[in-house]
C-alpha cells in the first residue's frame, strides 16, 4: 500500500519509468486477496511496455462475442497478455521487477 502512487525512472536518460497503483478493496472471487493493483513499466512517449494487474477480466478471445476469464490477476507485455498465479504482495513486486529488469536488458536499456 506505501508504494500506491509511486512513480520511479528507471533508466539514466529518463525515458522509461515504472508506476504504481495499489488499493485495499473487499476480498472477493475476483480479488481474494483484497487488492486492486496496477504496476507498469512505460517507456518513450509512455507507452505500456510491461504490466501486472487485475483491472479486468482476460479475454479468452479477441473475437466478438470472446468470453472473459476470472480471476483477473494477469501481465501484460507489449500485446500479449497471460495469466498472473497471485501468491502474496511481495511475490507481486517481486515478479514484476524481475519481469522488468529482463524487458530493459533485452532492449539495452540496463
Amino acid at each position: 500500500m506505501d508504494l500506491d502512487g509511486q512513480v520511479f525512472v528507471v533508466d539514466t536518460k529518463g525515458l522509461y519509468w515504472v508506476r504504481f497503483c495499489v488499493s485495499r478493496v473487499a476480498s472477493n472471487i475476483e480479488r481474494p486477496h483484497g487488492l486492486k493493483y496496477s504496476l507498469t513499466l512505460h517507456g518513450p512517449g509512455g507507452v505500456r511496455l510491461i504490466g501486472f494487474d487485475n483491472a479486468h477480466p482476460i479475454r479468452q478471445s479477441s473475437r466478438p462475442g470472446g468470453k472473459s476469464l476470472g480471476p483477473v490477476d494477469h501481465m501484460h507485455r507489449m500485446e500479449t497478455v497471460r495469466v498472473y498465479r497471485f501468491k502474496d504482495a511481495a511475490t507481486l513486486i517481486e515478479d514484476f521487477w524481475t519481469e522488468v529488469d529482463k524487458f530493459l536488458k533485452q532492449r539495452g536499456v540496463l
